[in-house]
């Protein structure tokens, strides 16, 4: 998907700025729109107060955010910090670094622990452990977050450590130039690989479920099987966009949700037969088997090409070994 402004971003003198051009596909939109999609991390009425408060300019000139713009119109945003609602504290969390520099983290979550602090998880996340890491991060939209992940989904993560990173990447993100594969273990057998192409939405009644839904936000995740055992396969996914719960609810969809998965998968139902040590095994699996496990990105500062992978954690591993054991192929 093109953008209006989808072009290279040009540096900006003032640290936590962001230069870019209106292209054909901007012309006659609004100003709020256009920032809208540029900075889909933040709220539209966030971005109207950085339009009302001069942190943006068009062509020079101060601007309202009901302006209409023009091909070539050069739009420079200064981004401010933000004052988080609620203070939070650094907390001495252990993190699994798997790379870091003066521009970026990345990062191997552990299951079980909250990105966000929220209702129910005032602290403990991993935005209290990124604060304890770097305090510096405190001046960074959500401790300088890019994405998420589900609390009990594992794996890799990219932190921004600065502005202009944290910009550029969520900005690569939106574009769908950060690439994100993950590992996971399904119900039942899946003879072959393919695509889900089904819009997501809130649920109409659970509001902590999401559902593919007419007029959803358009979501697209590809997967193949890299293993197959007698009543679960092994599946190797990549996704074109990142929704809330996206391969969670599109494999639930195909008929086969992910094992363990709290709200998709429903009640353990153990296959006909089963062996009783590997039965003990998927009763005590409380979680969905989901591990983002390999990340590709372009550098925001030196513009190399990146990628890391890790592999599942020790309880994921332990339930594929499992799996093996009953035979697989």
């Amino acid at each position: 998907m093109t953008l209006p402004g989808d072009e290279a971003l040009v540096p900006d003198p003032c640290e936590g700025a962001v230069t870019f051009s209106v292209t054909v596909d901007g012309t006659g939109r609004r100003l709020d729109q256009i920032l809208a999609e540029r900075f889909a991390d933040h709220s539209r009425s966030r971005l109207v107060d950085w339009i009302k408060g001069g942190c943006v300019q068009v062509d020079g000139r101060p601007c309202r955010p009901a302006e209409r713009l023009r091909e070539g119109q050069r739009i420079t945003v200064r981004i401010p910090a933000p004052a988080p609602a609620i203070p939070l504290q650094p907390e001495p969390i252990g993190l699994d670094i798997v790379h870091e520099d003066d521009e970026l983290l990345i990062i191997d979550k552990p299951p079980g622990l909250v990105v966000h602090p929220g209702a129910g998880n005032p602290a403990g996340t991993l935005q209290n452990a990124l604060l304890h890491h770097a305090p510096a991060l405190v001046h960074l939209p959500r401790a300088g977050l890019v994405h998420r992940l589900d609390k009990d989904t594992s794996g890799l993560m990219v932190v921004a450590k600065t502005l202009t990173s944290h910009t550029r990447l969520v900005s690569a993100l939106q574009a769908r130039e950060i690439r994100r594969e993950y590992d996971a273990v399904v119900i039942g057998a899946l003879l072959a690989g393919g695509t889900v192409d089904a819009p997501l939405g809130r649920h109409p009644r659970d509001r902590l479920r999401i559902a593919v839904r007419e007029g959803g936000r358009d979501s697209l995740t590809h997967y193949r099987v890299s293993e197959r055992y007698p009543h679960h396969t092994r599946l190797r996914l990549r996704l074109e966009t990142g929704r809330t719960h996206q391969i969670r609810v599109h494999m639930a969809h195909l008929g086969h949700p992910v094992l363990g998965d709290p709200l998709y998968a429903g009640r353990l139902r153990l296959p006909a037969g089963i062996d009783p040590a590997l039965a003990d095994i998927l009763r005590g699996f409380r979680r969905q088997a989901l591990h983002a496990t390999r990340l590709g990105l372009v550098h925001p500062g030196n513009g190399s090409e990146r990628v890391w992978e890790r592999p599942p954690p020790a309880d994921l591993q332990a339930l594929i070994a499992a799996l093996r054991q009953q035979g697989g192929a």
